[in-house]
Order: C-alpha cells, then structure tokens, then sequence
C-alpha cells in the first residue's frame, strides 16, 4: 500500500516553502522587512548592465569571475588580488578592468560598480564584504561566509539593514538532489525528524604525519614554523595577512587551502565543508541557532585546527517541529550507526533519523530506508523552484530585486552555528549559547573565541 503523504502540521505548503527557502528560515522577519525596499532599489534594472567588481580572482575566484562574466550584461569593473600572478592572469581576460592589490581602495572607486564578489581567503570574507553593504552594493560571497560568530553577526545584520541582493557560495544549494531532500523531509516523508547526522572524510589538519599520509592531507604540520622565509615576489605578505595578527611568511600557509587550518586564517574543515554540508539539514529542519555544543576528540590546539572529531549540537523545537540534535563528523570520526552497517557506508553524507524511517543523502543522491519500506512510496510533487544555478540565481536577483535561496539572512546564521562548533572544540567543554544575547552563559572564557582584534588598519566598524 502506498505511503500517503498528508497534510500535518509539520508539513507545509508551497506558499509556506517559498516564503521560508527565499527569505532565510533563520531570520525570516528580518529579512521580510527588508524586500520591499530591495524591490523598490532595483525595479529599474531588470535589463540593465551590471557593473560588478572581483575581490580574489586566483583559484575559487577565478571560478567565479569566469561564471560570473559570462553572462551578457555583466561588465567586469574591477579586478582586486594580492597576489600578482593572479591579477595578471584574469586582467588578459579583462584588460578594461581596474586593477588593485588592496581591496580596500576598491571602496574610493564606488561609483564605478554596483556589486562584489568576494572569493578571498576566509579572514578577509568580512572585511571586503561589509563596506559594500553600508555603500549598497549586491554581494556575492564565498563560503563560509565569515571567519567567526561574531563577523557573521554584524554581516547579517548589515545586510539586513541595507537591504541589497546576497548570496553565500554554497553552489550545491542550487541543486536538484538537495531540493528533492528538503521535499521529502519537509512533507513529512520520514514523520518527525529528532536526530541528524552529517559526515565528511576530509581529513586535514592537525594530525600525526602517518594519518597526514593515510588520508591524503595537502601539508603536514603539527607547530606553528620558528623560521622566517622570505614571501615570493608576487605576492604581498602585509596584505595577504590583512586584519590577521603579523608573523612570518612560510610556505605551510601558501597557497590556499593551507591556510584553511590555521585559526588565524581559517576554520578547518568544520566552516569549509560544513558550510555545505550542514546546509541541507539547517535548511531541510528549519533550524535556527543550538542551545548547546559539544566537541569530541584530540585536545585543541592553539594554532592547528583538529583533522578529526565531531560536534554535537542541540537545537530547541520550532513552531511544530520537535527539539533535535544534529552530530557533525569529520576525518576519522563517523556515526555508530555507519560503523555498524546499519546505513550504506557512504564516504561523505547526511543521515535524517525520523519517527517512520530515515533517509540518507549525499550531494548527488539519496535514500529512504529500509528501502523495503518505502518500496511502493509516492514521493511529493516538486514545490521547491528549480536554479538555474547559485551565481545565476544572484545575477538574477540582482536585476529583480527578489531574494536569493541562500542569502545572508539564512547563510549568516548557518555560518554563526557552524562556527559554535569549532568553539566548543577549542573550549575544550560543552557551550550553553544564548543566541540573542551572542553570549555562552556557562563558560564565560569560551567567549573569547567569538571573535578576534584586528591589528591597525582594519575595521568592520
């Protein structure tokens, strides 16, 4: 007989999903009084050329200048690197852009352009992100969106304020895979969802040099280098490092992603990959912010972020949807489930355990189960609107004024959780989080890790 999919409380409508998906679940009122000014702002350039300026045009941006300026009605203004091969190589391509190695001089041209895309190494996300906000310009910014809970806060915030078209780089947002998911587990599929998994095997990070072999990290380094090495010549050190505290140049930094261990400069793989990963079950449970994080693994380092652990997270119940927890796992750390075969032992995937079964999805595929059980299921007419592509989608709504799926309003709270995990790591204890007070109550000292000075010459303010 097959499965009925009805109309419960937990399940919701196409109108209901759209106003959810397009605002941003996390800050839903937030953003909503926001789009009529958005609208109004840009009603007039639906066919207009957009001027838009690059900030980091070597590897992911260079990804992303090449999608980006292949659209027809968009006018390469800018070029911003600090490193100059990279600058060169994508000015042959756009010989008529400006060209600057400090991104920050980009801002005295502002008339020149009307939106940015930032592709920088993570530090930086919210330094070259924020001035575009307070001057109204459309932004476009890699994942994660910021390098702590506190940059990600004032982000979304002034984006709410300005009321301008955004976008986070999470390119698997726009697929049909994760769509299908969301429809599933929104509609009731699995009944009441309490407990989700997600799992990566990347591990790099700090990690002995056997495990550093074993599973293929990019660099082998346990202690930050004593020695100095000069920087190359085409790249500018100062600049590179930006609002980061000074130290040497080495080639354990350089060039990306070495950097991403590093918690000066990144996050490791808990804001990489969990910026794509934990997308699907924040947007598919309508999460919001955790009441509590805890991290298991290796002690955390002063300098190293961890190749493996995993981090659980509790989340309060929402509207009709139950309280749940959500286990991020990285490197060697896996569910027990997974270890005991009672799921496909799938490298990489996102596991919904739900009342009436579960379902299992990677980025390209998914599963309910026992698939026994859902041999004769009839799966729910697609509501969610299929993308044409996650830059697309932002160049579209640029012109049209109307929300992105993955705007700053969603993006920056996704990127506020996935952040509290790296936090209870290096807190070395679990973290009770009061999110409207952006503060962790049972452990005041862990409250330093929400965020970072800045040397001189860097502001967000």
């Amino acid at each position: 007989m097959p499965i009925q999919l009805t109309n419960r409380n937990n399940a919701i409508n196409r109108r209901q999903f759209s106003k959810r998906v397009l605002i941003g679940a996390a800050a839903t009122t937030m953003a909503a009084s926001n789009l009529a000014s958005v609208r109004a702002v840009h009603a007039d350039t639906k066919t207009g050329t957009l001027r838009i300026a690059f900030i980091g045009v070597g590897g992911r941006g260079f990804g992303n200048l090449s999608t980006v300026a292949q659209d027809a009605n968009v006018k390469v203004a800018a070029l911003c690197d600090v490193d100059l091969r990279n600058l060169q190589n994508a000015a042959k391509l756009h010989p008529q852009a400006r060209q600057l190695r400090d991104f920050r001089q980009l801002y005295d041209f502002e008339n020149e352009f009307d939106a940015v895309v930032v592709s920088t190494t993570e530090h930086t996300h919210a330094f070259a992100t924020m001035p575009a906000l307070r001057l109204g310009k459309h932004v476009y910014c890699e994942k994660p969106l910021t390098h702590n809970v506190a940059e990600a806060r004032a982000i979304t915030e002034a984006a709410a304020k300005a009321g301008v078209v955004t976008q986070m780089g999470t390119q698997i947002h726009a697929g049909s895979n994760y769509h299908r998911v969301v429809e599933l587990i929104q509609s009731g599929a699995i009944g009441a969802v309490r407990k989700a998994h997600v799992w990566v095997d990347r591990a790099w990070g700090r990690q002995s040099k056997e495990e550093a072999e074993k599973y293929g990290d990019i660099v082998f380094v346990t202690e930050r280098p004593s020695e100095s090495v000069p920087p190359p010549e085409f790249l500018d050190w100062d600049l590179w490092l930006g609002p980061a505290i000074e130290r040497a140049y080495h080639p354990v930094y350089f060039p990306g992603p070495k950097w991403y261990r590093w918690w000066d400069f990144g996050n490791g793989t808990m804001s990489d990959l969990g910026s794509h990963w934990n997308d699907l079950p924040y947007w598919a449970l309508q999460l919001t912010a955790p009441t509590s994080v805890e991290a298991f693994g290796e002690p955390p380092h002063a300098e190293i972020a961890p190749a493996s652990m995993h981090i659980e997270y509790e989340f309060p119940a929402r509207d009709s949807l139950p309280a749940c927890s959500l286990t991020w796992y990285q490197g060697t750390h896996k569910p027990k489930i997974w270890h005991h075969g009672g799921i496909p032992k799938w490298a990489s995937g996102v596991l919904f355990e739900g009342d009436k079964g579960m379902l299992i999805s990677d980025y390209g595929q998914h599963l309910l189960l026992p698939e026994q059980q859902f041999v004769d299921f009839k799966r729910p007419e697609p509501f969610i609107p299929a993308s044409p592509g996650q830059h697309e989608q932002w160049l579209a709504s640029c012109r049209s004024g109307e929300p992105t799926a993955s705007p700053f309003s969603y993006a920056g709270p996704l990127t506020e959780t996935n952040h509290l995990g790296n936090v209870a790591h290096r807190a070395g204890s679990r973290i009770e989080w009061d999110v409207n007070k952006m503060e962790i109550t049972n452990l005041p000292e862990a409250n330093r890790f929400l965020s970072r000075p800045a040397k001189d010459g860097w502001t967000l303010s």
